[in-house]
């Protein structure tokens, strides 16, 4: 079964909302082995409704409509599909008599238009609403099903999960699951992974892979489709395996995860620490490091060194590395992190010092970054950054940069 999602509300396409409903029914739908290959938002007007249900009729079994239930004139959604496919509206009594309830309940005066959220398409299977007044409904056209589901969250989550996603059961012929991984890669670019896997790519039909590029880094989403959850899972690991083969080196977690928070967990396991010397990224690494919960496992502390005298007072830079070699440089970012984390006491110092833009400095341009590492067990050394953007992407990739190349000593000395 295919199936497609849409919003109905003017404040959508207004920007006054967040769609978080179609995330949320899409991850649900996926679970019961439907697919759904479109998500639309429409205003509240009756014949763009019809319009967009008339080109969703094309290419989904089943229309999932979320909002206009209510009980204002804008609220057009059942009145437009009723009509549509021949389904007159009538009341439904419990709906009404809760509706009725609500507002005795609330010692508050019931004007007529509440009644109007009590009318449900003749002959459909209507969803009680525990948390609101308009209930959902589903009702089976020529060649579709149709399912209205009221917009506010609150009201439909539940909904769903109660009475609707059991009532899509009844009618599936068999249950596929679709089960997804996603693989997040830092250190290789979009073109260059997609470079590495491109005959799995275009070979792909089930498992399908889906590149995505941000901030920096890139994931490859894993989706496969099967009747047993344990066949799915197996299929994704034999992808995966796969992928890893070619372009392991430069992978660091699963799914929601991030960089920081990998960073954190490998150093915890390890038993080992880290202290911080920024420059150009102005306390970003020690913000990222401190907002993981339990961050004193780890992390010793940090000193933001922007101006060359600080690097001097506070981190012991040597006068004569400033002026034989300047703050932007490899000598200057290994002498802040060893000196840094000796001062903190840590097993592992890190440093970031460069141009942040947007102009140049001490003669070198924007995105020039170094990084400089230091540990107890195999000394110093420094990266050297040229990166592209604006100033605050280039910070945030700075400090990606520097989990990164901590994760890599991390795995090198286990």
């Amino acid at each position: 079964m295919n199936a497609e999602i849409i919003a109905v509300g003017s404040e959508l396409l207004l920007g006054q909302i967040t769609n978080t409903n179609a995330q949320f029914l899409s991850q649900q739908l996926a679970e019961i082995g439907i697919n759904v290959y479109y998500h639309t938002v429409v205003g509240d007007n009756s014949s763009r409704v019809l319009d967009v249900v008339k080109e969703a009729e094309k290419r989904a079994d089943l229309l999932i409509f979320t909002g206009g239930l209510g009980p204002t004139k804008d609220d057009l959604t059942k009145e437009a599909i009723g009509s549509h496919i021949g389904r007159p509206l009538v009341y439904h009594e419990e709906a009404l008599k809760s509706i009725e309830h609500y507002f005795v309940k609330t010692k508050r005066p019931m004007t007529p238009n509440n009644k109007k959220q009590a009318l449900v398409m003749e002959g459909s299977t209507v969803f009680p609403n525990d948390h609101g007044m308009a209930p959902g409904m589903m009702v089976k056209g020529t060649k579709n099903f149709y399912m209205l589901l009221p917009g506010p969250p609150r009201e439909m989550q539940p909904m769903f999960t109660n009475y609707a996603k059991p009532a899509l059961l009844n009618i599936l012929e068999k249950v596929e699951k679709i089960e997804s991984r996603v693989l997040r890669f830092f250190g290789i670019g979009e073109s260059a992974l997609e470079t590495e896997v491109e005959d799995l790519l275009l070979a792909q039909q089930n498992p399908t892979i889906a590149p995505l590029a941000g901030d920096g880094e890139v994931t490859l989403r894993i989706t496969a489709k099967h009747e047993s959850e344990a066949t799915a899972l197996r299929m994704i690991q034999e992808v995966e395996e796969e992928i890893l083969r070619r372009v392991g080196d430069y992978f660091y977690g699963y799914n929601d995860t991030t960089i920081v928070r990998e960073l954190a967990d490998r150093l915890v396991e390890s038993s080992q620490t880290v202290a911080a010397a920024e420059s150009l990224t102005g306390g970003l690494f020690q913000s990222e490091m401190t907002a993981v919960p339990g961050a004193s496992q780890f992390f010793n502390g940090g000193i933001v060194c922007y101006s060359n005298r600080a690097k001097e007072k506070l981190v012991q830079v040597k006068t004569e590395t400033l002026a034989d070699h300047g703050a932007i440089s490899e000598a200057c970012a290994i002498e802040l992190a060893e000196n840094v984390r000796q001062l903190l006491d840590a097993d592992f110092g890190i440093s970031f010092t460069g141009v942040a833009g947007p102009d140049a400095a001490e003669g070198h341009p924007s995105g020039t970054v170094w990084i400089g590492l230091s540990s107890k067990l195999t000394g110093s050394k420094a990266f050297k950054l040229q990166l592209a953007g604006s100033r605050a992407g280039i910070r945030k990739r700075s400090v990606k940069y520097g989990c990164h190349y901590l994760l890599v000593e991390l795995a090198n000395n286990k």
